[in-house]
């Protein structure tokens, strides 16, 4: 095989600059250990030499399983060496409450490589559909047809659950396409619209709504290229665009249900940013006040006008290493902050970019050599014309780490790993410690390491705040199936749940409640004023104590929160009525500060958040 293998690379050599494309399908042909080269075994219908096949008795549903469908977890391994070592820090400020970790569901039937937290209690988690067996059936009546099956054998097998966050309940969906590295966003109405996948989802666009019986409707053949690795974005008119993927150097926008693309469009920062082993997937991609678009790969970005198709400025190089799967660095919009903007003035939007991988650690990680990941992080002011990033240093590296924006305003980073890269078995040393960044808080004194999960989350993890203002987080799994003993890190299915500092008992009499009847209705409308009504149990509060944030919720997979924005809204009313305070807020004003839809509207006494109120915005 190692002659074979330089056999491969002396032909890549032959091969012009421009097909970088082409030598990384010679190289994977002999590497079918990582995702990354996954697609080359799978062509040919066989998931043999990745997936183990079920046996008859599992297809026919002999193992044992609860009413819902849902199998037990098998015994676990003994710990390997390589998941004992990990990364605990010390908490940062003794004194003050650095947040606890409860674990709410020991099985969550899938892994969940993608979440989504819909408006009715729920969360979407899902997987792909080529890790053979979960451990959740699908009703027998539902099952899939295998479209790689040689036999047309069916796999009844779940992909994806609904999971409820309040209860742990469990529902099965039935996914058909495979949504393996998949993008999504939600629309005006909440329903998540998701896209892309592998193999025969690569084209796919699907919609599941929030309620109790919807599941997947899909759309196989939507996209003129394929969209493996790609990031979608929603629009000030309520429109997705779809940029990037494995080898799709352009940028689509999301057809009406039932049609198809005919051509994508080029986008020349994709091409020009792919390294070897790319870097450069799934893009990060924000909407700006003005309604442009940043768009950031590998290591470069520019500002993006979609209207026009024309990039409009490109921005400094933030050198140092990759920042793109598999490099995968935690990215997100920081808050816009509304308060102090008047008339046709718009908040000045900044970029935070943290960790990453140095280019060379995927293919480094291949013969098991791990490299440290990257320590810093990064900030753009996008309003200066002479924007530069203004880099300082993270208590630890981290690569495929998550970034949530907290409804106070501060960033939590968590999961991930201190060396490698992302990938299949690519990465090591697990950090255990979020760490809460205030982007407020000078330079020197914004991250603060919190209290440390037991529980390892590294490649395909997730993360999402749920309307009570904890954290969800789920998944990881760095096996290509569910392995749970024999491997350094078996497959994860157990969900925790993160509650901050701001929600610990010494802070619980500040914490505000609001009165659900004073939320409108109808939603907020564009410019206008809403009424909102609290109370604390304990401590009294002034006009300057209190503040309103409205979240959109974001579909997160691989580290990457995409459509996450936190916006702070103007109080122009403060009104004491005995145990109760009445608040006047303005609505942000047009969609490309907030596109249309559902938000989390939390009030804050004291730094201290509300559970949130759903209310949609148009």
């Amino acid at each position: 095989m190692g002659s074979l293998r330089a056999a491969v690379f002396a032909v890549a050599l032959l091969l012009p600059a421009s097909s970088g494309e082409a030598f990384f399908d010679l190289f994977n042909i002999f590497n079918p250990r990582s995702e990354n080269d996954y697609f080359q075994n799978a062509f040919d219908g066989s998931q043999e030499q990745t997936v183990p096949q079920q046996t008859e008795q599992e297809e026919k549903g002999a193992a044992p399983a609860t009413a819902t469908g849902l199998t037990k977890v098998p015994p676990l391994g003994p710990p390997s060496k390589a998941a004992q070592d990990v990364i605990v820090l010390p908490v940062g400020d003794a004194a003050s409450p650095a947040g606890s970790w409860t674990i709410v569901s020991e099985n969550s039937g899938v892994s969940a490589m993608h979440l989504a937290v819909m408006r009715n209690g729920k969360a979407i988690m899902f997987d792909t559909t080529t890790t053979g067996r979960s451990l959740m059936r699908l009703p027998m009546d539902n099952c899939r047809a295998d479209p790689r099956a040689k036999d047309s054998t069916m796999d009844c097998w779940a992909h994806a659950v609904e999971f409820d966050y309040s209860t742990g309940a469990l529902r099965s969906l039935k996914i058909v396409t495979d949504t393996w590295c998949s993008s999504g966003a939600f629309d005006a109405e909440g329903n998540l619209v998701q896209t892309g996948g592998y193999f025969e989802g690569e084209r796919a666009v699907r919609y599941i709504g929030p309620c109790d019986t919807c599941d997947w409707q899909e759309y196989p053949n939507s996209f003129a290229e394929g969209r493996w690795y790609a990031t979608q974005q929603v629009l000030p008119d309520g429109r997705f665009i779809v940029f990037g993927g494995r080898r799709a150097f352009s940028y689509e926008f999301v057809p009406q249900p039932g049609q198809t693309n005919g051509q994508a469009v080029q986008f020349p920062l994709l091409r020009d940013t792919t390294d070897d082993v790319e870097n450069n997937l799934y893009p990060f991609v924000n909407l700006l006040p003005d309604g442009k678009l940043f768009v950031f790969a590998n290591d470069r970005s520019v500002i993006f006008d979609h209207r026009t198709g024309k990039v409009i400025r490109e921005l400094p190089k933030l050198a140092g290493g990759g920042r793109n799967y598999p490099a995968s660095a935690m990215s997100a919009l920081l808050p816009l902050d509304l308060r102090n903007v008047t008339g046709a003035a718009n908040p000045e939007p900044e970029i935070i970019i943290c960790g990453g991988a140095l280019k060379t650690a995927f293919r480094l990680g291949e013969n098991n050599t791990f490299q440290p990941t990257l320590r810093d992080c990064a900030r753009i002011n996008l309003a200066k014309i002479d924007a530069q990033w203004a880099v300082e240093a993270m208590p630890v590296g981290r690569v495929m780490g998550d970034m949530l924006i907290l409804p106070t305003g501060d960033l939590l980073m968590l999961s991930g790993a201190a060396k490698g890269s992302s990938g299949w078995g690519f990465a090591r040393q697990p950090i255990l410690t979020p760490i809460l960044y205030s982007p407020r808080q000078p330079e020197g004194s914004r991250f603060r390491p919190l209290a440390a999960s037991t529980i390892a989350r590294m490649y395909h993890s997730t993360s999402a705040v749920l309307p009570d203002a904890t954290v969800l987080v789920a998944g990881g799994n760095t096996n290509a199936a569910y392995n749970f003993s024999g491997v350094d890190f078996p497959t994860e299915v157990r969900v925790e749940r993160f509650s901050p500092p701001y929600l610990s008992k010494e802070l619980a009499g500040n914490r505000p409640v609001i009165d659900l009847a004073s939320v409108p209705v109808d939603g907020m409308r564009y410019g206008a004023k809403f009424t909102l009504r609290f109370h604390t149990p304990a401590a009294a509060v002034v006009e300057a104590d209190v503040k309103v944030t409205m979240y959109a919720p974001p579909f997160t997979t691989h580290g990457y929160s995409m459509n996450q924005r936190l916006l702070i809204l103007s109080i122009t009313g403060f009104v004491e009525q005995g145990q109760m305070y009445e608040l006047i807020v303005d609505a942000p004003r047009k969609p490309e500060l907030a596109p249309a839809g559902y938000y989390l509207v939390y009030v804050l006494a004291k730094d201290v958040p509300s559970t949130a109120a759903w209310v949609k915005i148009h």
